[in-house]
């Protein structure tokens, strides 16, 4: 079973490189295909990202959902692995993944733990081994066989925030949703720009408004207000 890891990009310079090069090194080059989908970074993305090793896309339209969407419709494995930039790869993903799906699951995502000994952070961490939509995200990395991915029209491109939350919401109405009993390791760069109470303010936020059925650009603009980015 082939795997092609799909990874959304804007100005991620600083991480991708480190990314492409776990995936290429945890995995056969003949069993993986890596395309990092970019959205007209402003940096060395791209040039970065090829160097690695991996095929570059320029997405036709900015966002999240509708740049996995296009790496999608370009992959060429039976297995979609869709990773954000900044993750660190479990070393066993390749047969940890080809395992899940043998196993008869079509969907599934790993628990994480923050790159940060913070003792909150850990709190977070644990939470993951749990199988609430809550406890869910993007950051934790998401596989899904091809054709479970075009039978539920892949991601909804009306999101552009919390796609990732809606896409594991469809699936676990079709089907059994797998929380891999191993962690990717998460950047913790957005709670050392905030404080922990601050981020877990604004995550509260963003899914008390997706769950009332906010239209998402509201969303997005009241999330990115609460938090400083840098």
């Amino acid at each position: 079973m082939t795997l092609s890891v799909i990874i959304p990009t804007y100005n991620e310079a600083a991480n991708i490189g480190r990314l492409v090069a776990q995936l290429r090194q945890y995995a056969q080059p003949e069993t993986i295909e890596v395309l990092v989908v970019d959205a007209g970074s402003a940096d060395d993305t791209a040039q970065v990202a090829r160097q690695a090793g991996a095929t570059v896309l320029q997405a036709p339209k900015p966002g999240r959902a509708a740049q996995m969407n296009y790496g999608a419709q370009h992959a060429t494995g039976e297995l979609l692995y869709f990773v954000h930039a900044d993750v660190g790869i479990h070393p066993d993903y390749v047969a940890t993944l080809r395992s899940a799906v043998q196993d008869g699951y079509d969907a599934g995502c790993y628990r994480f733990r923050f790159d940060s000994a913070h003792p909150m952070l850990r709190l977070n961490s644990y939470g993951t081994r749990f199988k609430g939509i809550m406890s869910r995200g993007g950051d934790q990395t998401l596989f899904i066989t091809r054709h479970l991915f075009q039978e539920l029209g892949g991601f909804d491109e009306y999101y552009c925030i919390m796609e990732d939350f809606d896409i594991i919401r469809r699936i676990r109405r079709q089907t059994r949703f797998l929380i891999v009993p191993q962690d990717v390791v998460v950047s913790a760069r957005k709670y050392e720009t905030n404080s922990w109470l601050r981020v877990q303010l604004a995550n509260l936020t963003a899914f008390s408004l997706f769950f009332l059925k906010v239209p998402p650009p509201r969303i997005a603009r009241t999330y990115k207000a609460l938090l400083n980015y840098r």
